[in-house]
């Protein structure tokens, strides 16, 4: 009798199964046509076009005379914008405006600054008076010379301050020198590069990995205040990118040219509020963020950063070791 009464049960419990199991099918097919289709329009579509002078005659980019920052720089030129260049050196400024001139006939202008100190803003507000400005690039930024425990990291104190006053104080500073024109306007697009080390915990560049994550979070809080005005305000996290910085000589698919990577970046403006920039990059953040625990993420990327630290240290000790002996022979 029991028998009976289950098998019953399960006869009328069929066709509502039956539906839920389809449902469920059909918004999984769905939601995957989705993000097929998305990752299609960013990826391969893009939005390249939406960077022009129609939103302001000037674009400024920070960090501008290496790497990332003078790709920006050459793209923006490219695209027909008036460049104003913001990075330390004279010399340096001098030397990638005059290429920008003479390769892309445009209008540039520098201003000679270290990030670092915290009494520049002035001079900058001063040299951005009167410009309409469509583009800024929060490109500045500085790491680690190589992973270090948190306690041994050399004049730890100074390295503290410079590394906010370059990583954070200076996306914040910039972004109140610029914002308000463009809010004005009800036009403009801010990039702020972050880093993929903001992702996540990084140990042996956790002060570099913090400040990233900062840049992070400020700019898509920033973008949900400012969206409704018009203003695009893009977080972006590139992985390894083969620059100065990086000490990457050789570039591979997973670690661009500069070149490279900036221009699938720009491609995804006004497509995604936070973005790895780049496709290979944005598959190993879907792989580092989603699948992967973080546990283990933190895991590796303290194991790799120990590695480096390591070899670092060792190459230090041999040189040193060189040295000494080339000044007792002579």
């Amino acid at each position: 009798m029991n028998w009976m009464n289950a098998e019953e049960t399960l006869r009328r419990a069929e066709t509502p199964l039956f539906w839920v199991g389809a449902f469920t099918v059909a918004s999984l097919a769905l939601w995957l046509l989705y993000r097929l289709l998305s990752g299609f329009r960013i990826w391969v579509l893009g939005n390249g076009q939406l960077l022009s002078p129609k939103l302001g005659k000037w674009a400024v980019v920070t960090g501008a005379t290496d790497g990332i920052g003078k790709s920006y720089a050459e793209e923006l030129a490219r695209r027909g914008f008036a460049m104003m260049l913001i990075s330390r050196s004279q010399d340096k400024l001098d030397d990638v405006a005059k290429s920008l001139e003479d390769q892309f006939k445009v209008e540039t202008r520098t201003i000679a600054v270290d990030f670092g100190k915290m009494d520049i803003y002035k001079k900058i507000e001063e040299g951005l008076a009167g410009l309409e400005i469509g583009v800024l690039v929060n490109n500045v930024g500085v790491s680690y010379a190589y992973p270090e425990y948190y306690l041994h990291i050399p004049d730890l104190d100074n390295f503290i301050t410079n590394m906010i006053n370059v990583n954070m104080t200076s996306v914040c500073q910039m972004t109140r020198l610029v914002l308000p024109r463009m809010a004005e306007r009800s036009k403009g697009v801010i990039l702020n590069i972050s880093s993929a080390s903001g992702m996540y915990p990084l140990p042996l560049l956790t002060v570099y990995s913090a400040s990233k994550a900062f840049v992070d979070f400020f700019s898509r809080g920033l973008q949900e205040e400012y969206r409704r005005h018009g203003i695009i305000i893009q977080s972006v996290l590139p992985f390894f990118v083969a620059t100065k910085m990086t000490r990457i000589r050789k570039p591979t698919l997973d670690k661009p040219t500069p070149e490279r990577y900036v221009a699938a970046e720009l491609a995804t403006v006004g497509l995604q509020g936070q973005t790895n920039g780049y496709f290979p990059h944005a598959v190993m953040g879907w792989l580092t963020t989603k699948l992967v625990p973080i546990n283990l993420v933190i895991f590796f990327g303290a194991q790799m950063n120990r590695q480096q630290r390591t070899g670092y240290l060792q190459r230090r000790k041999l040189r040193e070791q060189r040295n000494g002996q080339r000044l007792k022979s002579e």
